[in-house]
């Protein structure tokens, strides 16, 4: 006797659907209804007035208004996720009232007032300041101001290099003015000036 096994049918996950614009259902919601005057104006969009949409504030999404030529006008019961893609959660902004405490003209002009708001928000352009050199320290401000007039002519020697050919054209007659002023003239002190003591002076007790 050949036993059969049955594969369990695999059955795929609902997936959200379309968002209706009318709906017959007299299901409210019990959390509290939604003011517009309370929310901005920005996330209402009144302009076709029998086809008013909400964004609802749970969903991230927009949601059409039931209810608009009837006494009541509320949010149409709808899913969390995009229609035919993301999963059948009910929102629970499903079936919630809707005051419309807020003419069409009031709503238009509290959307052209925020707009004004935003534009006066925006960040300006940015003024760069001029850049400014460093202050240079006082070492460099001295170096600056001894330097020679040759190493201001641009001709590419280094301030060392200048240094050292100056010193090489004057040190010869540096050399012969220290040699004459070794030598001591023959005789006697010049006049008038005090005799050196030449013998060791020592304090008495």
């Amino acid at each position: 006797m050949a036993i059969t096994s049955a594969m369990p049918a695999t059955t795929a996950m609902p997936t959200a659907t379309k968002r209706p614009r009318r709906t017959r259902t007299k299901r409210v919601s019990h959390l509290p209804a939604i003011k517009l005057s309370k929310i901005p104006p920005a996330d209402i969009d009144l302009r076709d007035p029998l086809k008013a949409v909400l964004y609802c504030q749970n969903c991230k999404t927009w949601c059409p208004i039931t209810g608009m030529q009837g006494r009541e006008q509320k949010l149409v019961p709808h899913h969390t996720g995009k229609a035919g893609e993301g999963p059948a959660i009910r929102c629970r902004n499903s079936n919630r009232l809707v005051r419309f405490d807020l003419t069409l003209p009031e709503w238009h002009q509290a959307l052209v007032d925020a707009h004004k708001d935003t534009l006066s928000r925006r960040p300006t352009n940015v003024l760069r300041k001029p850049k400014v050199a460093p202050t240079p320290a006082v070492s460099q401000i001295a170096a600056q101001q001894q330097r020679p007039a040759a190493d201001d002519d641009g001709d590419g020697r280094t301030l060392w290099l200048v240094r050292e050919m100056g010193w090489a054209s004057t040190e010869r007659a540096v050399r012969d003015t220290d040699m004459r002023r070794a030598q001591r003239p023959a005789g006697d002190v010049p006049l008038g000036s005090p005799p050196v003591p030449l013998d060791t002076l020592r304090p008495r007790r």
